[in-house]
């Protein structure tokens, strides 16, 4: 069994696309996946397959959302130990007491040529980020509300992303970490 994050964009937002985390769970378990947890209504899922072809199984979410909702939503699936490395390899490690100010973007691939100089234009003073593999961090002490960085990552980048807050990350983590226990002490 392989425990997987599911990171949904765009689920639940202004109105729009809108699927409620039991409709999910529900969903996911019908596709044969186990151990379904969510967390917050915009969109994120731990649990644990025999599939370990990740393409496959976004496709087949994604499908199945489709087919029952009317939509496709974005979605990047991470295995625990990808996950996991996420976190690992955190760049601002002394943001993490302010959670909300550090953010994790994770993109669909490594980007092939990111625009670091444009991003670097578009930061605040109080702004850093670093693009490491495919995540980008940013470090936002003032919030991404009205951040220029923010809001121009993925375009510059030239990959598509979802973000997530620090708190989130660990709170996906955690989630994952039990999943992954549970599945295991099932057998």
């Amino acid at each position: 069994m392989v425990t997987f994050i599911a990171l949904f964009r765009g689920v639940n937002v202004g109105g729009k696309n809108i699927l409620a985390m039991k409709e999910l769970r529900t969903l996911l378990e019908n596709l044969g996946l186990q151990n379904v947890e969510t967390y917050i209504r915009s969109g994120n899922a731990v649990f644990t397959g025999r599939e370990n072809d990740k393409q496959k199984l976004t496709e087949q979410i994604c499908g199945e959302i489709k087919n029952k909702y009317g939509f496709s939503p974005f979605v990047i699936l991470l295995d625990r130990e990808e996950f996991k490395k996420v976190i690992e390899s955190n760049p601002f490690p002394e943001a993490v007491s302010e959670p909300v100010t550090l953010h994790a973007g994770i993109l669909t691939s490594i980007p092939p040529n990111p625009g670091l100089r444009e991003l670097e234009k578009l930061k605040s003073a109080k702004e850093r980020f670093k693009l490491v593999d495919n995540v980008f961090y940013l470090h936002a002490p003032d919030g991404i509300g009205r951040s220029k960085l923010a809001s121009g990552a993925e375009r510059l980048l030239g990959v598509r992303m979802t973000n997530r807050n620090w708190r989130t990350v660990l709170k996906i983590m955690d989630m994952a970490e039990k999943t992954t226990k549970e599945a295991r002490e099932e057998g």
